[in-house]
């Protein structure tokens, strides 16, 4: 840590089941190093109600935007779909010496949040194994998962200023984590678990046993898991023939009655992050030529429960004229 500046203060943007659970995690060994952000209706709820976490009534210190100076950290921890407003809501507490760790699913939200506030910033993360479950401002996470991040390459002892500072405030307040030597690859790996277990169980309603147990759904996965990993060959992000069954492997060892995230949005009738899932492959696909029929299926089955979810203002579909993000002309951004 010779001549870096320490990180002393986190501001976790989104209080959900992973937002909650890793301020909890922060507050229990330094109170004063962690505040949430929040404004609006989900303001008032925090301050009035507080958060129960795994049984403990807690009432996080909430950001205020007169009183706070810049975070040293910001962990965003919104769904896709609140990303916009997540932005909007921390600009105030991100300063010259700021870091950000996006935990969203997918692999954009570091392209989008490195295009507001810059790319040295934002280095990549994600976090796996977190078993958690929200139900109203009652969160509790039997397992607290691991946070990954790191530049796209991390040498082991000569990590990047931003890396080191990230990794000593988290082993000074517990947060399980580590620094994976191809970050990229490490990335594509969780967005390839995500595409296959949160969509299908959201479409069969299904627990990790139905998972677990029956061959069939175990062959529903490895279809969608493909088509990812055929994107990645054609993307040189590394994954392997292998990761399949190591994913699978992992399903293997989570609580059978365990529900994803986009099958408990289903379940409460929100909206999913299928544009950042299926979506995002989709895209890809068209993009490159590679074709993914498995995740076109998933993207217009999720779309069509979304659609009768009792909401007015339904989004369109991403580009007008077309059932698939995927059909944006060949002059959209790289991947």
């Amino acid at each position: 840590m010779s001549g870096e500046i320490p990180v002393r203060s986190a501001l976790v943007v989104g209080a959900g089941a992973v937002g909650a659970a890793v301020a909890y995690m922060i507050r229990r060994s330094d109170p004063d190093a962690v505040a949430l952000c929040a404004s609006g209706e989900r303001r008032g709820r925090l301050a009035g109600d507080g958060l129960v976490v795994n049984g403990e009534k807690i009432a996080f210190r909430l950001a205020e935007e007169r009183r706070d100076q810049p975070f040293d950290l910001v962990i965003v921890a919104v769904k896709n779909t609140q990303l916009a407003g997540a932005i909007e809501d921390m600009r105030p507490f991100v300063g010259e010496r700021t870091l950000i760790l996006s935990l969203l699913n997918g692999i954009s939200s570091e392209k989008i949040l490195a295009s507001e506030f810059g790319a040295e910033k934002v280095p990549l993360a994600f976090i796996i194994g977190i078993d958690a479950l929200r139900k109203g401002n009652r969160i509790d996470f039997p397992y607290a998962g691991e946070i990954r991040f790191g530049d796209a390459l991390n040498r082991e002892g000569a990590w990047s200023e931003r890396v080191s500072r990230i990794a000593e405030f988290f082993g000074r307040t517990g947060l399980p984590f580590s620094v994976p030597a191809d970050m990229e690859r490490a990335l594509w790996y969780k967005f390839m678990f995500n595409v296959a277990v949160n969509q299908w169980s959201a479409i069969l309603r299904a627990p990790y046993r139905v998972f677990q147990r029956i061959p069939e759904a175990r062959d529903l996965l490895r279809g969608a898991m493909r088509e990812v990993l055929d994107l990645s060959g054609a993307l040189g992000k590394g994954l392997e023939e292998g990761d399949i069954e190591a994913i699978l492997h992992t399903i293997d060892g989570f609580g059978p009655e365990g529900r994803t995230s986009m099958l408990q949005d289903v379940d409460a009738r929100r909206m999913t992050e299928i544009d950042a899932f299926a979506g995002e492959v989709v895209r890809l696909g068209a993009k490159l030529g590679v074709a993914v029929p498995v995740n076109r299926i998933l993207y217009d089955a999720i779309k069509t429960i979304e659609a009768d979810f009792p909401r007015s203002g339904y989004p369109q579909p991403d580009y007008p004229g077309s059932s698939y993000p995927g059909t944006k002309p060949d002059n959209s951004p790289e991947a």
